[in-house]
């Protein structure tokens, strides 16, 4: 099973690596990073770069997709190369996934119309503007399409794909063999159980980079 997965510069690095360490465990599974042109791209902050080792027209029918996001993703809303190639593999794909704002390019590539999707939080209302339905949960899954809420909600959905490929009990080894058992410090991990200075304070910053 060939699961790409296309990168950008200015993508956000969990939002690939994440369903990387899960899916990469999968039986069968080959994980391939993609882009336009192969090579480094840098995170949004900089800081890292991650390699696509295939261009996209070297990839063209996977059997699943997995769009990560980042700031990156805004200019992608009108790229046509990134549009066209999106809709040509998912009209052949098992699976197509969005982890954040990777769902935001499933959108403007006309994928979402009419579905129940989900995206980073701050950006929920930008999908309505490209006809999906906005929903606020970790993980939607429509027919064959997966999206995929901010950054770390990736993991989650990368193990609920595995579950639908290779059975509950593959899914549930990955998940022990990567340790993924969240106890996080605060909880604030939501817009809804955040206090709302911090919630504000996430805007603010969002407005600063924007």
């Amino acid at each position: 099973m060939r699961i790409a997965i296309p990168i950008f510069a200015g993508i956000t690095a969990l939002d690939a690596v994440g369903p990387y360490e899960v899916l990469s465990r999968l039986p069968d599974g080959e994980v391939v990073f993609v882009a336009e042109v192969p090579g480094p791209k840098r995170t949004e902050n900089g800081a890292l770069a991650l390699t696509a080792d295939a261009a996209l027209t070297d990839v063209p029918d996977p059997e699943v997709i997995v769009v990560p996001g980042g700031f990156g993703t805004r200019g992608l809303m009108t790229d046509e190369t990134m549009l066209s190639w999106l809709r040509s593999a998912d009209a052949t794909s098992t699976w197509t996934t969005s982890v954040c704002t990777g769902s935001l390019l499933l959108a403007a590539a006309g994928l979402l119309d009419g579905l129940r999707a989900t995206t980073h939080w701050l950006e929920l209302e930008t999908l309505r503007q490209f006809g999906a339905e906005p929903v606020s949960e970790r993980v939607v899954v429509q027919g064959k399409v997966i999206t995929a809420a901010g950054v770390s909600s990736g993991i989650d959905m990368a193990l609920t794909l595995a579950a639908a490929i290779a059975g509950d009990e593959i899914a549930q080894a990955i998940q022990l063999g990567i340790e993924y058992d969240p106890q996080p410090p605060f909880h604030s991990g939501s817009v809804a159980t955040a206090p709302p200075e911090i919630v504000e304070l996430v805007r603010a910053r969002r407005s600063r980079l924007a």
